[in-house]
């Protein structure tokens, strides 16, 4: 089980996991993602395994997050794209909008955005950047 002081995407192995995070989030809590993801990584911790996981066993780990046909056809097709991407720009991948750029920028490469609109990104900085300026 994930740890529920962490954001999802403090607790998940890649970038690719980190994707799968963002568009289980939307429209959902992280309380409940934080639920589906360790099932669902188990089954499908690649992309790879992810594009040969039989789409009615997806569906099935994902149901509870709600738009579960939407949902899937998202994953699916960002999974897609993943594997072609370069990693620069996470807005190019399907289904990833501002937050999971913005999340993406923060956590693989190390930039703060310079106008990040999620709330709970805004703490993560606000947090990160104080505790570093106290070790300094």
């Amino acid at each position: 089980m994930m740890r529920d002081d962490l954001m999802v995407q403090q607790q998940v192995e890649t970038p690719w996991q980190h994707m799968v995070g963002v568009i289980c989030l939307n429209c959902t809590g992280r309380k409940q993602v934080k639920k589906v993801l360790p099932i669902l990584f188990t089954v499908a911790p690649t992309p790879v395994h992810f594009l040969n996981t039989p789409e009615k066993t997806v569906k099935r780990i994902i149901k509870s997050l709600g738009m579960v046909d939407v949902r899937y056809k998202r994953l699916a097709r960002m999974t897609k794209d993943f594997l072609t991407w370069d990693g620069k720009d996470a807005s190019m991948l399907y289904g990833i909008g501002k937050y999971g750029s913005d999340s993406y920028k923060l956590f693989y490469k190390n930039e703060i955005p310079d106008d990040i609109g999620d709330h709970e990104l805004k703490r993560y900085v606000r947090e990160e950047l104080n505790e570093h300026l106290y070790i300094s």
